[in-house]
């Protein structure tokens, strides 16, 4: 029997390498440019700092979707008028660019192999969450994912950890949450009496239960290693 019955990952920094899906988009940016007969290295510029304009925009902790920011920015490239394909060339791009975080692939398939129950707690799209596991060739190893789409809320707000909670029939208590940001993953999951691991510098506080630089540990703190 395992120590915890049940673990949370968020995706972006620790699933996903995050810089892959800046990989991504700038493919993105210059397939468009190469159509368009634009300068790729301004336009991705224009197009980021369009995209962060729409996530600034939001009231916190409300979500603002990212893909209304991706509309926003790929419109602004082309006076309004993107092309129709654009929403499946980015999809594309991200997918082929998407790469895992040392070790994550492997331990979410290892515990999959237990009675360990699995979910995503993420502030990101639903759609965009199905997208990055999938090309990872994890999303089924996950009993439940909670995006800040469906909850309407981001990180530390309790609501997107109660989703995942609520939907396992989960004992906090006998619950993990990893995370790479401590204001948000770990402030949040301890907050409701959620056991927590830091995944690298940036999640590390007071409030840490377990401080790790490699995701092949956490089979031995949930309790199945060997």
């Amino acid at each position: 029997m395992s120590s915890y019955r049940t673990v949370f990952w968020d995706i972006g920094g620790v699933i996903v390498e995050l810089n892959s899906i800046r990989e991504g988009y700038a493919a993105f940016i210059e397939d468009l440019a190469a159509d368009a007969d634009l300068d790729s290295s301004p336009a991705l510029d224009r197009w980021t700092s369009a995209l962060g304009e729409h996530f600034k925009g939001r009231e916190k902790p409300r979500y603002r979707l990212a893909r209304d920011g991706y509309a926003k920015a790929t419109a602004e490239l082309f006076d309004n008028d993107p092309p129709a394909d654009w929403g499946a060339r980015l999809e594309a791009a991200v997918s082929a660019a998407v790469r895992p975080k040392l070790g994550a692939p492997e331990t979410i398939r290892r515990l999959s192999g237990t009675d360990v129950d699995q979910s995503i707690v993420s502030d990101i799209d639903t759609p965009e969450a199905h997208l990055l596991l999938g090309a990872l060739d994890v999303r089924d190893r996950f009993d439940h994912i909670t995006t800040s789409e469906a909850v309407g809320y981001t990180k530390p707000d309790e609501r997107m950890f109660r989703d995942a909670l609520d939907a396992l029939s989960a004992d906090p208590d006998e619950t993990l949450m990893i995370g790479d940001r401590y204001g948000h993953d770990i402030v949040g999951a301890a907050a409701l009496g959620i056991d927590t691991v830091g995944y690298g510098p940036d999640a590390t506080g007071p409030k840490t239960t377990y401080e790790i630089d490699d995701l092949r540990e956490v089979p031995g703190i949930v309790g199945i290693d060997g």
